[in-house]
């Protein structure tokens, strides 16, 4: 992985270039742009989700400042599947020009164009299903089915005067799924004779041994807890996980019970997937979340959002009784999601919460209630074996993935040299069949704040944490602008300090003292006086109280 920052060269004609603009290193954020002889295309544009450490942060955006001046040369984003992390960001892509068009299954755009309409975007958009091709400029894509957590998922093989890439999306390889929807192995095998010059493949798993669970094992697993539980049951998963809610469907039904679903996003998204038939619902099951009230405990389901413990969602809204609907004792919750990482402490501070307040709380870690929608190190061993790739350059996951995945790649027989590792903005050319680093470009986290993005930086997140963990001092002095002499003050104030305000009594001679010093020395200016005050009471503070707050000084001249 490329640590110096250096430009790429011109690119030559016929040479594909390949640039991850995010899902490198970190699960989310997932978009890479392929160019070729002048013209670009997109494929996936997601979004990556904050960490305790970026408090305040909405969502986290690629960093579009490699494309941002080339938006005329786009001819198409290319959208593998509907999960947040690879259609999130569209909006904000499309804000800077609206008219690119979209490509994708029916289930994926009817969740991005659902997006969009909140944002007041109406795009251009085009359905394909397995085993189309469609020419884009200097691009012939190929679409073909793949196994996810959500339905209609597709891989995409891009074919170049350069060579042929198979750009995976995120994929596992579930033999017995409950659409029946399997990922096209025979396609793969006919992509492999022809010969893949570079393979992009997903690496979130690629750290697991063997092979990823089967979905329809989790069904049972649902039914029986919901068989068990003696009064109401929440069932907490992300809301574009068709399967996983049709499951509970299923197993509400077979249990007498009605469902209700909570969230904004999963009552959006599941009346998109009814719609289009990927959801079938039992006559009579769903119900309104307000009549649901009105029925005996141990007759209804709620399917709500907020598996990740995310702060403002259903179900930490619910540990922190901030929830019309109060858990109470006997109540189970099912958990039926995996940990994305960094969002470890959030969800256990939610099973807390909800045990505390007497629940059965239900999760991965102490039964089979979800399965991964990524392949683990066996499938992946599969796929090099049927493609026999000349290049792999793994991708969509944290570093310890994609070293993991590389060096499957490499046990399978791809040569060392021909297997990059790369980060987000590092530059991949494709040419004579060999793919090579040729730069890294300085890319960045693009913060989403409320309705400010990009704005915030990594500084404002600095000054937001050190106010969070160490607190807050100002201090108002009033200066003779001649002598330096103090009139007014120090007027001292704390926020978070946890101490008295009378404490900062002993430090205000040294800052008069300090401002004496400074006079002589003929220091006039109030922003280096400033600077004295902030110097004396920040050695202070840590000298006796070992704590580094911000310290905001303001000496006024009078």
């Amino acid at each position: 992985m490329p640590n110096d920052i250096y430009d790429p060269p011109a690119l030559e004609p016929g040479t594909l270039r390949v640039i991850p603009l995010g899902g490198l290193g970190e699960i989310g954020r997932n978009m890479t742009v392929y160019e070729i002889n002048g013209k670009l295309l997109v494929v996936d544009c997601g979004v990556l989700f904050p960490e305790e450490s970026q408090p305040g942060i909405d969502l986290i955006l690629p960093d579009f400042s490699p494309i941002r001046e080339r938006l005329d040369d786009v001819l198409a984003i290319i959208l593998t599947h509907g999960h947040e992390d690879h259609i999130g960001a569209v909006p904000y892509l499309l804000r800077l020009r609206s008219d690119i068009p979209l490509v994708g299954s029916a289930l994926t755009l009817a969740l991005v164009e659902a997006k969009l309409k909140e944002h007041r975007i109406a795009p251009y958009t085009l359905t394909v299903t397995e085993g189309q091709r469609e020419k884009f400029g200097p691009f012939e894509v190929e679409f073909v089915a793949v196994n996810h957590s959500i339905p209609d998922a597709l891989a995409v093989a891009i074919r170049t005067e350069a060579g042929l890439v198979l750009h995976t999306g995120d994929f596992k390889m579930d033999q017995l799924p409950l659409d029946g929807r399997i990922t096209d192995l025979r396609a793969f095998a006919r992509l492999g004779e022809e010969g893949i010059d570079l393979f992009l493949p997903d690496s979130t798993n690629a750290d697991v041994p063997g092979f990823t669970p089967l979905e329809k094992e989790i069904g049972p697993v649902i039914e029986s807890i919901i068989h068990r539980s003696p009064r109401r049951v929440i069932v907490a998963s992300f809301s574009s996980h068709v399967h996983r809610v049709q499951q509970v469907l299923d197993a509400a039904v077979a249990n007498g019970r009605h469902v209700a679903l909570l969230g904004r996003s999963m009552v959006r998204n599941m009346g998109i997937a009814e719609q289009l038939g990927y959801l079938k619902v039992p006559d009579g099951v769903l119900i309104d979340y307000k009549k649901a009230a009105d029925l005996p405990d141990d007759r209804i389901v709620y399917m709500s959002t907020g598996s990740q413990g995310e702060p403002m969602a259903v179900l930490a809204r619910m540990a922190n009784l901030e929830h019309q609907i109060e858990i109470g004792s006997g109540d189970t919750v099912i958990l039926a999601s995996s940990l994305i990482p960094g969002n470890e402490n959030a969800v256990y501070r939610v099973i807390d919460g909800l045990t505390k307040l007497g629940a059965n709380v239900v999760h991965k870690g102490n039964a089979k209630v979800h399965v991964s929608g990524h392949a683990a190190a066996g499938e992946l061993l599969y796929c090099y074996n049927i493609l026999k790739p000349k290049n792999v350059m793994p991708v969509h996951g944290e570093y310890r993935h994609l070293f993991a995945n590389a060096k499957l790649a490499m046990e399978t027989g791809v040569a060392r040299e021909n297997t990059v590792l790369a980060d987000d903005g590092t530059v991949v050319d494709l040419r004579d069949g060999v793919a090579r680093i040729v730069g890294q470009l300085d890319l960045g986290f693009v913060y989403v704040d409320g309705s400010a993005v990009g704005q915030v930086t990594d500084s404002d997140l600095k000054d937001r944490r050190i106010l969070a963990e160490e607190g807050f001092i100002s201090i108002i002095v009033v200066v003779d602008a001649a002598t330096g002499k103090i009139i007014v003050g120090p007027e001292i104030h704390a926020k978070g300090f946890a101490e008295d305000d009378a404490v900062f009594d002993e430090v205000k001679p040294a800052i008069a003292t300090a401002l004496a010093d400074a006079a002589h020395n003929g220091v006039r200016d109030s922003h280096a006086l400033s600077q004295v005050v902030r110097r004396t009471v920040g050695q202070w503070v840590n000298k006796g109280y070992r704590r580094r707050p911000m310290i905001v000084p303001l000496v006024i001249e009078a």
